[in-house]
């Protein structure tokens, strides 16, 4: 099956059309799952006051492919975009200014995809006698607490104040 051509410039069709008048970009943000071959849904909410929808799209790419940018339709799209490459690493071709928004220029990974690690690799702080930002291998202030990851219903054992009572007699 051959795949549709597309070009760099996002088509206004939704926005324009005037049984469509998608003029309002609400947001767009991704999803992971490392399972997939294509491992990442872009998901784009679109909103037309005019005639009161909204609409879900979903792109479906796979880690370092790229999804068109759709920022010369909705100018709107720009930090949003920057943020699923930010968090995820999902790459916008044609974007104006595709680099972090969230984190430090020299921050490795993507903090929200599944395998990114929970306590992360290193912290910066900033150091009143050296007068500077400095960066420094995580230390946790806490030890690993055991979570219960049942359901409420399943996994916690309650104990109710009458219960708790009764058993001082």
């Amino acid at each position: 099956m051959p795949t549709p051509n597309r070009s760099s410039k996002s088509s206004p069709f939704l926005r324009d059309d005037s049984q469509c008048r998608f003029e309002t970009l609400i947001d767009i943000c991704g999803v992971d799952y490392p399972g997939r071959a294509r491992r990442f849904d872009v998901v784009y909410h679109l909103l037309s006051m005019r005639e009161n929808r909204r609409l879900r799209i979903k792109v479906k790419v796979e880690e370092g492919g790229t999804v068109p940018s759709v920022v010369d339709v909705y100018p709107a799209a720009n930090w949003n975009e920057r943020e699923a490459f930010d968090m995820f690493g999902i790459l916008f071709s044609g974007h104006p200014d595709l680099r972090r928004i969230l984190t430090d220029y020299g921050f490795e990974g993507h903090p929200l995809r599944k395998d990114f690690p929970l306590s992360g690799h290193v912290q910066c702080r900033y150091d009143e006698e050296q007068r500077r930002v400095v960066y420094e291998p995580v230390s946790l202030t806490q030890e690993f607490r055991n979570f219960d990851n049942l359901s409420p219903w399943e996994g916690a054992k309650y104990v109710l104040e009458q219960d708790a009572e009764g058993e001082g007699q």
